[in-house]
């Protein structure tokens, strides 16, 4: 057969394979090498109506496409991208997926090994770009026909188990020679040795589930939830942040939710009042943390439970390293919701319910006070008031830097499915992935960011453009990195090398992309703007311009106010 034959005949059967794995997303750039593949995605597309194809120009913006649509849809989801530098410009989606295990199939296109450090055009060596990056690799050879297709079926296949177990990216490195395309031949012959799988639907290789044993854990919670306890919320879903609450009703403990927790609590705003002595004495009679899901954003919070010394479990649905403090516990790698149903099960009734019930009161003094500051527009109220500005069919997306920390100090969010990338916490892709959100969820959406995020991804502006469904993306203007108000750089550089001042606004950039543009002068108005974004189908920019270093002001003036206040 003619190397094109063959290199379709190879992307086929790949793509074939990651169809069968639950792959629905696929995600294209432009380039040459790639072309086998992109003509196979195209042709699948056309067998299989379920199957969606997403382009992107840009292979940085297009990675993080792909992060968002696993995010939420909680499948694998393949990305094919020509040889050299479009590959490394993946990495930063790769390095997000390994550490908050959204499952990308990476398609590589490359140049065939003889064309490899010796001059070829657009050629670089592709051998462990993405290092420990990628959970899963395999480096194929050039297609040939004296390799069985058999094998590669077989590679694929072990390849997607594995991935499946741990979550994390797959690389597959496809070294295609020329000619790229061409007319099919007859490929019959070489594609008898699994005929049969061809004319089925099952995946090529199967394999047993293992599941984790809950046994032991739950005979030791028979004791354990008689004590006093504190329930930590981290990165859930919907669903799992109801199995949750099912728990937290029946032990009455403390109840402290990230804003990825998908819903905050009674006990919200821990960043601030834990700063009061009265009212982290209270929390330090704590026996016992259950914390569900990790990557949390409160520092107070993480210094609790750095401290603590009595008995902690982190339950977290994939294996690894999560707790920056190192403590000493148990940690059960199961599905959150799987976890909480069972312990609620088995949990009775406890003499130290509602142990810590003052926190309660603690967290609406807080708020009273929150509400009773400047109204006018700025950071803090802004995140006072932004559980007023979503509509209940909304999901939320939060950028990193101060977006999420204003939202864990100030909010108390109501029930929303909410997305972030919490695992590098970088502000790199962020518009990219909440498109990549929205696209899986076809619901409105509402994004949260910095001027410095929307700037560094401004390309991603594009996957926004005829958008079908509402997405309100407000932008705080704050004309640089307004979070280096908050952490220890030096003051004589701080403009300089961290801010970064800017100068610039957004208007232009929607208008470039065709987007609504809004840049209100009030808190009301700004509310009033972002609650008809959510019905008005389309892309409607909010951009909020605020002082530069007023948020870091005010912050370090309530923090002070708080930590000397009268709150139980």
């Amino acid at each position: 057969m003619k190397p094109s034959t063959i290199n379709r005949i190879w992307a086929r059967l790949i793509l074939m394979s990651l169809q069968r794995a639950g792959v629905k997303d696929i995600c294209i750039a432009p380039g040459s090498r790639s072309t086998p593949l992109t003509l196979e995605a195209e042709r699948l597309q056309s067998l299989d109506s379920s199957i969606c194809l997403h382009t992107h120009f840009d292979e940085r913006g297009l990675g993080f496409l792909a992060l968002g649509l696993a995010k939420a849809s909680d499948n694998p989801v393949a990305v094919i991208v020509t040889s050299g530098t479009a590959v490394a410009n993946l990495l930063p989606a790769v390095a997000e997926s390994r550490l908050t295990r959204e499952k990308l199939v990476l398609l590589t296109a490359d140049r065939p090994p003889e064309l490899i450090q010796c001059g070829a055009n657009q050629a670089i060596s592709q051998q462990g770009i993405f290092s420990e990056h990628a959970e899963v690799t395999s480096f194929l050879p050039s297609p040939t026909e004296h390799i069985s297709p058999a094998w590669l079926l077989s590679t694929v296949s072990e390849g997607l188990h594995c991935q499946s177990e741990l979550g994390g990216s797959y690389h597959i490195n496809c070294p295609f020679p020329e000619p790229l395309y061409g007319e099919m031949e007859d490929a019959s012959v070489y594609l008898e040795p699994v005929r049969t799988w061809l004319e089925s639907d099952e995946p090529y290789l199967s394999f047993t589930p293992s599941r984790a044993d809950l046994s032991q854990p739950l005979r030791d919670w028979a004791q354990l939830q008689q004590q006093k306890g504190v329930l930590v919320v981290g990165k859930a879903s919907l669903q799992e942040r109801r199995a949750i609450d099912a728990l937290a009703q029946k032990l009455h403990w403390p109840l402290l939710c990230d804003p990825q927790a998908s819903q905050g609590s009674a006990f919200a705003g821990f960043d601030v009042w834990l700063q009061n002595p009265a009212c982290a004495e209270v929390l330090n009679q704590a026996d016992i943390i259950v914390q569900f899901g990790s990557r949390l954003v409160s520092k107070r919070l993480s210094q609790f439970i750095n401290q603590f010394e009595g008995t902690h479990w982190l339950v977290e649905k994939h294996p690894g390293r999560l707790d920056p403090s190192h403590k000493q516990g148990l940690r059960i790698n199961a599905p959150l919701a799987n976890v909480a149903l069972a312990m609620t099960e088995i949990t009775r009734d406890n003499e130290h319910a509602r142990w810590a019930d003052a926190l309660v009161v603690a967290s609406q003094q807080y708020f009273e006070r929150l509400a009773a500051s400047d109204e006018s527009l700025s950071e803090v109220s802004l995140a006072a008031d932004f559980s007023h500005w979503l509509s209940k069919e909304s999901d939320l997306f939060i950028g990193n830097s101060m977006a999420i920390r204003l939202l864990d100090m100030c909010s108390h969010l109501p029930e929303k499915a909410v997305f972030a990338n919490r695992g590098a916490s970088g502000i790199d892709g962020l518009i990219a992935t909440a498109s990549g959100v929205q696209r899986a969820r076809q619901r409105p959406m509402v994004m949260l960011m910095g001027d410095t995020s929307a700037l560094y991804d401004l390309n991603s502006l594009s996957l926004l453009a005829n958008n079908p469904q509402p997405f309100a993306l407000i932008i705080i203007n704050n004309d640089g990195g307004g979070i280096f108000d908050m952490l220890p750089v030096p003051d004589a550089n701080k403009e300089t090398f961290y801010r970064m001042p800017h100068g610039t606004d957004f208007s232009h950039a929607a208008a470039m992309f065709g987007f609504n543009y809004g840049c209100p002068s009030s808190l009301e108005t700004a509310r009033a703007q972002c609650i008809d974004a959510q019905s008005t189908p389309g892309t409607t920019v909010i951009e909020l311009k605020v002082g530069a270093g007023e948020c870091g002001k005010a912050l370090k003036a309530m923090f002070g106010e708080i930590a000397n206040a009268e709150l139980l």
